[in-house]
């Protein structure tokens, strides 16, 4: 393959990637109808998730793994299998436990870099939407540009149009809700805060992490052929619907979190925030 066509493909698996993130992105903004946020700041708190939590993160976890393989490796025993990143338990520790923490943490620190821009609840959703489909676009760019290493530009695209419907739509989800949260916390309201939604967060990615495994489980506890086949679709459909039904949560929480909605409600607006409509 020529320089150029390389190029070429790798704009494409770019482009491919970018774009449903971004018209999630434009989803999320229309859905908050007072005050909407203006798209230099979303980009921005976009751009924070695709470039600092997913480098940072994918650094933390390496040396995570690396860490907890040498120790098992150095007391080698079952009580420390699941630190070794090269078997299955060491696999699944990483996947349904450790990134699931470390990369919800990085994603919320994105929506606290977003702190003055949190002026009524909608908002913290809002932000936390934008910081996880920033993460999940890079994320999923990554996992396209390895399936095109190995097995050319189709199968580079079909992984990211898959991840496009699930993946990415969780990270906008799970941070989301870490996002509404945090604007509980920052604007007062009573009730569970920034701590809480923190932990949903943790346990919504760990979930879908889990449904998105399940084909794999079923091939280690001995299913094959067909029933791996349709257990399989079965996995990957309900790791779709779990994301899809998580993004439409966040949508109702904006919408019930707007200014209209909190007519009358707790702790609509910190001083010096924009003013609630005239006549609203």
């Amino acid at each position: 393959m020529s320089d150029t066509g390389a190029a070429l493909d790798l704009v494409i698996l770019v482009l491919v990637s970018l774009i449903p993130a971004l018209i999630y992105l434009g989803w999320i903004r229309q859905t908050e109808r007072y005050g909407q946020q203006g798209w230099g700041p979303l980009l921005s708190a976009f751009a924070y998730g695709a470039i600092f939590a997913t480098i940072t993160a994918a650094v933390l976890e390496g040396i995570i793994v690396a860490v907890g393989t040498a120790v098992s490796t150095s007391y080698p025993g079952p009580e420390f299998l699941f630190l070794n990143g090269n078997s299955t338990a060491g696999t699944f520790f990483l996947v349904l436990v450790v990134a699931p923490f470390i990369e919800e943490a990085l994603k919320g620190s994105g929506v606290y870099s977003s702190r003055a821009r949190i002026q009524i609840l909608a908002d913290g959703p809002v932000f936390g939407a934008s910081v996880g489909l920033g993460f999940g676009f890079f994320e999923t760019f990554l996992y396209g540009l390895g399936a095109f290493l190995v097995g050319g530009l189709a199968a580079g695209i079909v992984l990211i149009l898959v991840r496009s419907v699930s993946s990415v739509l969780l990270h906008g989800s799970s941070t989301g809700m870490f996002g509404y949260g945090y604007a509980r916390s920052r604007l007062g309201v009573g009730g569970p805060g920034t701590g809480s939604y923190y932990l949903l967060a943790v346990a919504m990615h760990a979930t879908y992490n889990l449904l998105a495994s399940l084909s794999v489980l079923l091939v280690l506890v001995g299913v094959s052929g067909f029933a791996a086949a349709a257990g399989s679709y079965v996995a990957l459909l309900a790791a779709i619907a779990f994301a899809v039904g998580a993004i439409e949560h966040v949508r109702s929480v904006i919408q019930s979190s707007d200014y209209p909605a909190l007519l009358g409600g707790p702790a609509r607006f910190r001083p010096g925030t924009r003013a609630p409509p005239k006549g609203g």
